[in-house]
């Protein structure tokens, strides 16, 4: 009797594969194939274990730049892979990537997708750092990506041109799967709060996110007495270069900026505690989960006018669109919703429905598990 379908996941952060790929991770081991994760483990390694799921904790870091680590790291990952054996790998973000397609290469695995949940800080920071190592990211991505065997996951049509344009990734090899999915069961609508209306961010805490755009905005809306309380629900990302230090957002919530709510597990339950979303974000967003859930529970939007956001926030329809990097928009959008509560349960009906029909969860692991079963019988490994 053959064995079954082995599927290896490798993400960074336990907590990104527990958030983003767990209920693809379930599609899989339902339909009976073997289930591996590989990550670094802090949060969520036993939980991940009670799924039914190998757990191999990896050293693998984000933010390793020192050439013996990371030769470390890929040979980490090739010891894994030739002991594993998997018939496909899935592969999440860039540093996964691009040494995880190496040490597939190199182990002989048959079938190598890799999700870039957008383009992130390499692609869109202006810092010196990103700058420099763009060049080489886009070069090892054409060398390693564009072959058979591969495919790349993007999540919106802007990453997808971006990525062919450049000759990184020929068009037959990269398809367009929008977000991780969303459980529209868990995140529903519920009635908007008494009080003055909150506008909350969720998100990692880093200045790509528009933080400081968000704590600017609420000094303008606290200067004009527009009565709105902004909210900050996160915690900073140490393995990233543009967190926005604890101190700092403690500062802002002691000196009365705004507030900040910290981590919050129960996602669902912030937006039963706020009126709206917002994420001026510059940061190269896939399709961000935290308007997604946010749309799920009924909530208007408000975003940035950027790639990844557009596909979700269509301006007047399911939120409002403002320009990057501009606070004063931000607060005139949010001080609009404020004072119209009708155009806010307007917007946010019509974000529900866009999520239930085309971001949910049952659409999103069908479309993946639909390209798996199509790549597998083209490397001849459908069992």
């Amino acid at each position: 009797m053959s064995r079954p379908t082995a599927i290896l996941f490798l993400v960074t952060e336990d907590w990104y594969f527990w958030s983003h790929r767990l209920n693809l991770a379930r599609a899989c081991r339902d339909r009976g194939w073997r289930v591996t994760v590989a990550t670094r483990v802090d949060r969520h390694g036993e939980a991940i274990v009670a799924e039914g799921f190998e757990l191999v904790p990896l050293g693998l870091r984000r933010r390793g730049r020192n050439p013996v680590g990371e030769t470390a790291a890929i040979l980490e990952i090739l010891r894994l892979y030739r002991r594993v054996r998997p018939d496909i790998v899935h592969q999440v973000a860039l540093k996964p990537a691009l040494y995880g397609t190496l040490a597939a290469r190199l182990a002989g695995v048959p079938v190598v997708v890799n999700a870039l949940a957008g383009l992130g800080y390499v692609f869109a920071s202006d810092e010196a750092a990103a700058r420099r190592l763009r060049p080489a990211v886009t070069a090892a991505f054409r060398l390693l990506l564009d072959r058979p065997g591969q495919h790349v996951i993007v999540q919106n049509p802007d990453d997808r041109r971006l990525l062919v344009d450049a000759g990184t990734v020929g068009a037959k090899r990269i398809s367009i799967i929008r977000g991780s999915g969303v459980d529209c069961e868990h995140f529903r609508p519920t009635p908007e709060p008494p009080g003055p209306p909150v506008a909350a961010l969720v998100a990692r805490m880093l200045w790509d996110k528009g933080v400081g755009e968000a704590v600017e905005a609420a000094d303008i809306l606290r200067r004009d007495g527009a009565g709105v309380r902004v909210v900050l629900v996160g915690r900073p990302d140490p393995d990233n270069p543009r967190a926005v230090p604890t101190q700092t957002l403690r500062q802002w919530n002691d000196g009365g900026r705004l507030e900040w709510w910290g981590h919050r597990d129960d996602v669902a339950a912030v937006w039963a505690e706020a009126h709206m979303a917002i994420l001026p974000t510059t940061y190269g967003e896939g399709l961000p989960k935290c308007l997604l859930e946010a749309a799920a529970c009924g909530r208007p939007l408000i975003a940035t006018d950027a790639p990844g956001c557009r596909e979700l926030v269509e301006d007047g329809v399911t939120g409002l669109l403002v320009p990057p990097r501009d606070p004063a928009a931000l607060a005139a959008a949010v001080r609009r919703l404020a004072e119209d509560a009708d155009l806010r349960r307007q917007l946010g009906a019509a974000a529900r429905r866009a999520v239930v029909e085309r971001f949910s969860d049952a659409v999103i692991v069908g479309e993946v598990m639909e390209l798996y079963d199509r790549l597998l019988a083209a490397a001849g490994r459908v069992r």
